[in-house]
Parts: C-alpha cells; sequence; structure tokens
C-alpha cells in the first residue's frame, strides 16, 4: 500500500507541475506559486476537517518545517519553469528531492542497501547530462540553478512531512501549506517581484495546481506512515517522469540525446534508490 499511495503521489506532483508550469509560462510564476499555496492550503484544511487527530507541539513544527520547504520549493519551480525548459527543471528538482530525505532517513536509523548508493552515484551524471540544452556548445540550461534550489525545497518538504506520526491526523499537513503560502509570498517580496494575482489563468492554474498538490502531499504522508521514509520519497520524486512526458506530449518538447540520458540516469536513481 505504501507503494501504491507513494506512486499516486508522484502521479499528482507531476500534474500539478505541468499544469503549473504552463500557467507560469503563459502568464507570471510567483502569482501562479501564490494561489496554488492558497488552493493547498484550503485543501489541506479540508482534508484535516475529515479526521481527527491529537498532533504534538513537535508534530506541528514538523509541519511548519515543511511548509517553509515546500513554500521555497513551489516557489523556485515555477520561476523555473517559466525562464526554462520543463524537461530540464522538473528532473532536476526531481533529484534533489529524492536525495535529501534518503540522507535524513540513513541519520535516523534507516539502513538501506547497495541500490540505493547505485542511485545516489546516478544522479549527479544525470542532473549535469539533463542539463545541457541541446546545440548549445556545452552551456547549462536555463532553469538549473532553479531546479536545484526545488529539489533542496521539496526535500525539506519530504524529510520534514515524513517525520509526522499517524496519530497527529492531518492538521501537520494544513500547517505546512499554511507556511508554504507564507513562504512563497516572502521569498517572491525578497527577489523585487509582484506576487499578486491578475488574471482569470493565474487564480484559476494556481487553485488547480495546489488543489493537485494537497492530494500529492496527503498521498506521500500516508506513504510515509506505511512504509520506510527512504521508499516513499524516492517513489514520490519520480514525478518529473509525467512532467516532462506532458511536456513532450502536449507541447511538443523537444530532449537533445544527452538529455535523454540524463534523464534516463534521473529514473535510474529513483527506481534503484527504491529497490534497494
Amino acid at each position: 500500500m505504501g507503494v501504491v499511495l507513494a506512486l499516486a503521489a508522484a502521479l499528482s506532483y507531476g500534474l500539478s507541475d505541468f499544469v503549473g508550469g504552463v500557467a507560469s509560462r503563459r502568464s507570471s510564476p510567483w502569482p501562479v506559486a501564490i494561489m496554488c499555496a492558497v488552493g493547498g492550503m484550503a485543501g489541506a484544511v479540508l482534508v484535516a476537517l475529515t479526521r481527527t487527530g491529537d498532533p504534538t507541539p513537535a508534530d506541528l513544527g514538523w509541519g511548519a518545517l515543511a511548509g517553509v520547504g515546500s513554500g521555497l520549493g513551489g516557489a523556485f519551480l515555477y520561476r523555473g519553469l517559466a525562464a526554462g525548459r520543463m524537461g530540464v527543471v522538473a528532473p532536476v528538482s526531481g533529484v534533489g528531492a529524492a536525495v535529501l530525505p534518503v540522507v535524513v532517513a540513513l541519520l535516523g536509523g534507516e539502513r538501506p542497501g547497495l541500490l540505493v548508493w547505485c542511485g545516489i552515484a546516478a544522479a549527479l551524471p544525470g542532473i549535469w547530462l539533463v542539463s545541457r540544452e541541446p546545440g548549445d556548445g556545452g552551456r547549462l540550461a536555463d532553469g538549473l540553478l532553479d531546479g536545484v534550489l526545488a529539489g533542496a525545497g521539496f526535500g525539506l518538504l519530504f524529510a520534514a512531512i515524513g517525520q509526522v506520526p499517524q496519530s497527529a491526523g492531518y492538521w501537520p499537513l494544513a500547517v505546512a501549506q499554511t507556511v508554504g503560502l507564507v513562504s512563497v509570498a516572502i521569498t517572491a517580496t525578497l527577489l523585487g517581484d509582484s506576487w499578486r494575482p491578475r488574471t482569470a489563468l493565474e487564480v484559476g492554474g494556481g487553485l488547480l495546481a495546489g488543489a493537485l498538490a494537497t492530494l500529492a502531499a496527503l498521498g506521500f504522508l500516508l506513504a510515509t506512515q506505511a512504509g520506510l521514509l527512504t521508499v516513499a520519497a524516492v517513489l514520490t520524486s519520480i514525478y518529473p517522469a509525467v512532467t516532462v512526458l506532458l511536456a513532450a506530449t502536449v507541447l511538443r518538447e523537444r530532449l537533445g540525446a544527452a538529455q535523454g540520458v540524463g534523464l534516463l540516469l534521473c529514473l535510474a536513481c529513483v527506481a534503484l534508490v527504491a529497490a534497494g
């Protein structure tokens, strides 16, 4: 069941990133990120009201830390998707989201096998190759830095939310989404960008992406409670495959040969870590 829940979370995250990325490209990334956070917060509160729980201050603290990661990850992801290419930003962020929780799980006592280390090793050349534009003479692709920062944020989200026990219910998730909304607004303000939505696309696209992200976060939370954090994190991190597939089929984005190899290495990373 943990595997099924993690894969469902990956599907929801991939759909959320695609919807949010398209809306960001056709308008502005920060208003979309804000509305995504609003939609995520509203969805998480509704989910929390469906189940009673007894969260401790520590549980809510983990939720708040997860919210910081969610906000920063979402903000830089949408900025990268708007300025760069979906086939670059999404896989890089996915690898970062997989690796950080593995480290936290190791420090927490989990002891995965050799395949996990092989997967992490595969991620390094994968990030390098997938970050090169076809025919650019070696120039790093636009959006690489945003992908790395987004991956760090999502990795923090996964690592923190994985510490929430089943007895806490879903209020830590609501706290995470609320703090995520504040984090996006603060990040945009510090960078000097306007985050106030002005168009129906920014509002509608952001809210839909946020609702999908809430389903994904819920699936991930349940997956960590049903199994290992390591397995849940890396399986959920397969979500870039969904985003890239949609970008290739719907937006007709072309992947170069080196990027194709890099994407395969990124996917091999999460597969090996999960198998280990």
